[in-house]
């Protein structure tokens, strides 16, 4: 076998949208058995500005702990005890770039995410992270804007 079970996974950013996706994940795994993961991208950008300031790359980290922390407690909140997480993944780097290649390696995986909504033009010149995702995601992908 040696293949993994297929699983939920919520990307959390902290914003309401992030914790509406994760109260329907957590419904949806509750439903049907499946486990649920968080993921969490620290942005690259807010890391390289700390280490162009000087900042120690310990500081960093902590504050990359700190950042994942943050999310993932407002994603458990939502989640009201249906369903405890198996896992909570950080990563660093660019949030949509870094989920699309958490997907490919992880095959099975059923992604729960939020819209935030950001205004036409802003979509149109610099694209949402859920829409980069949605393009190019190698598997199921829902969305949750509201």
């Amino acid at each position: 076998m040696g293949q993994t079970s297929s699983s939920i996974v919520v990307a959390c950013d902290g914003s309401d949208q992030s914790a509406n996706a994760a109260a329907l994940a957590a419904d949806l795994a509750s439903a049907t058995g499946q486990s649920l993961r968080l993921l969490s991208v620290f942005p690259s950008t807010q890391a390289e500005r700390m280490a162009i300031r000087g900042v120690q790359p310990e500081s960093i980290e902590a504050n990359e702990e700190q950042y994942g922390q943050e999310m993932f407690d407002v994603a458990r909140k939502a989640l009201k005890d249906k369903v405890e997480p198996t896992e909570e993944v950080l990563l660093v780097g660019e949030p949509a770039s870094e989920i699309l290649k958490y997907m490919e390696n992880h095959p099975d995986t059923h992604l729960f995410l939020g819209r935030r909504g950001h205004s036409l033009v802003r979509s149109l010149t610099l694209g949402s992270i859920s829409e980069k995702v949605i393009r190019h995601a190698t598997g199921p992908v829902t969305v949750v804007s509201e």
